[in-house]
């Protein structure tokens, strides 16, 4: 894990934070603005903000402005953050979720859940690494588990992420990946069909892009 390291401004008073940020959103003519925007223009940064205040909203209750940060709970952050890793092929930083082209949620909104980016990454691991974990998030199929299977159809956030990092978030097919071919869809595929038996575990499962897997599917059907 890569861990940053911000700048401390303990000699710098809370009236002058405050004061760059009404500057900065007087300079944007916004009514209020976000932890992207001060990041981007401010004399500080946000984080020295949160260290501060508490959290990026206290800092404006303080000043009067408008609150208008969006809430995410954790388990939309965790897709969102494997989605971002998924596509550039390895650890996102926190200036990477501020990229719409990889992320659909801001560095601000991390930020606010975990106080630091390293504090995200973090709990992303340890949820990733918890066998307990049962969130279902790939299939609208409803569950099937009968006396041919031990596991269900379905594969969760947590082997999701566990294959695609093993097959280095590239197609076992093609090579291609999100990384070098932008707007390619990669899938979990299972190598022994389910249908034949195949169960849902790490060893039988494999990376494909979407083109690839429907191909596959194809052949399989001829067979």
């Amino acid at each position: 894990m890569d861990f940053f390291i911000s700048e401390f401004h303990q000699n710098i008073s809370d009236e002058e934070i405050l004061s760059d940020i009404i500057s900065i959103t007087t300079k944007l003519g916004k009514a209020t603005i976000t932890m992207h925007d001060y990041d981007q223009n401010g004399k500080y940064n946000s984080s020295t903000v949160i260290r501060r205040f508490g959290s990026w909203n206290n800092a404006l209750k303080k000043l009067n402005l408008p609150i208008n940060q969006t809430f995410w709970e954790k388990q939309d952050l965790f897709i969102n953050l494997e989605t971002a890793w998924i596509k550039k092929g390895k650890q996102p930083s926190r200036r990477d979720m501020d990229n719409k082209d990889l992320s659909y949620i801001s560095s601000g909104a991390y930020l606010r859940a975990f106080g630091k980016w390293s504090t995200a990454l973090t709990e992303f691991i340890v949820f990733i690494n918890n066998t307990s974990n049962s969130i279902n998030i790939l299939s609208n199929n409803s569950f099937e588990n009968d006396k041919k299977h031990n596991t269900n159809r379905d594969i969760n956030l947590r082997l999701r992420f566990l294959v695609m990092k093993r097959d280095n978030f590239k197609c076992c097919m093609c090579g291609r990946s999100p990384a070098n071919t932008p707007g390619l869809e990669l899938h979990i595929d299972h190598i022994k069909p389910w249908s034949k038996g195949g169960e849902t575990v790490i060893d039988n499962l494999q990376t494909l892009c979407s083109d690839c897997n429907l191909g596959k599917s194809n052949l399989s059907e001829k067979e």
